[in-house]
């Protein structure tokens, strides 16, 4: 028993020095959380387009008439005889304007509003030239002419950078245009007053200028338009001279302009930031 004890006793000397090492060499690996991936900005999926809008203009316009020309019957004023004749010069002031109107986003691209304007007082002033009772005389024409323009129009989206979203479009219509009374003064004689003239005329226009994303409901329209409107009747007959006609007009407008997109405009969208969360880092277990 006791020989027993002591093979057993010097067995344990020998296996406890080398359990020992053997510990000292094994060391688990160091394993690391994993770093939490970038965010990824990513545009909304599947972005929806095909929107109400409303939108309200104001702008200032020049206008500039294309000719004029009046009928005169025998011994006119000024020395006409029978025929047509124009004024020698013409001018037209320019003037404000304000619009309203409804449209409809139809996809990313394109879009269509149908507008009506109101064009104020431009102030016309022109002078004609010719003999009174034998003598060379000179006449001063004032009047103004003020419209509501209706139009139809289409517009190409070329795209958003940065906000900003630059257009150009088209549109089709007609101009109600309204001539105030025709005072025509001759130098050193008669004054005669002639009934302005109202009438429908076809116009059409060519836009372009970019939006600006103010919120992703609400843009800031900032564009040129020009508009060309069909000539027509201008003023009435008196005193053996008219009626009167314009051949129509070339008008330049500068616009500015908000335009509110019911449901949000998706070209207006900020684009989501998805960011990645690993699942919890559990340490792995030895045993």
């Amino acid at each position: 028993m006791l020989k027993s004890m002591k093979v057993f006793g010097a067995a344990l000397l020998l296996i406890a020095p080398t359990a020992g090492y053997a510990a000292d060499l094994y060391e688990p690996p160091i394993i690391e959380a994993p770093e939490p991936l970038p965010p990824v900005i990513q545009p909304d999926p599947a972005p929806s387009f095909g929107g109400w809008y409303i939108r309200g203009d104001i702008d200032y316009h020049w206008s500039k008439l294309r000719g004029t020309e009046y009928i005169t019957y025998g011994d006119a004023p000024g020395g006409l005889r029978g025929g047509t004749a124009s004024f020698d010069t013409t001018d037209l002031k320019g003037a404000m304007s304000l619009g309203a109107g409804i449209g409809y986003q139809i996809n990313k691209y394109l879009r269509a509003d149908l507008t009506a304007d109101y064009w104020f007082k431009s102030d016309f002033t022109g002078s004609t030239s010719g003999t009174c009772g034998g003598s060379p005389c000179v006449s001063t024409d004032t009047s103004a002419y003020s419209a509501w323009l209706l139009m139809a129009n289409a517009y190409v989206d070329l795209g958003t950078y940065y906000g900003f979203t630059p257009y150009v479009g088209a549109g089709i219509g007609g101009a109600y245009i309204m001539w105030d009374d025709l005072t025509n003064s001759i130098s050193g004689g008669s004054t005669t007053v002639h009934e302005g003239s109202s009438n429908w005329r076809f116009a059409y226009s060519l836009m372009a200028g970019t939006s600006y994303c103010l919120t992703e409901n609400l843009n800031l329209d900032m564009g040129y338009r020009f508009t060309r409107v069909a000539g027509g009747r201008m003023f009435e007959y008196a005193s053996g001279v008219a009626p009167g006609f314009d051949d129509g007009f070339n008008v330049h407008e500068a616009r500015a302009g908000l335009r509110y997109q019911f449901g949000g405009n998706s070209n207006c969208a900020q684009p989501q930031v998805v960011s990645y969360d690993p699942p919890p880092f559990e340490p792995p277990v030895y045993k």
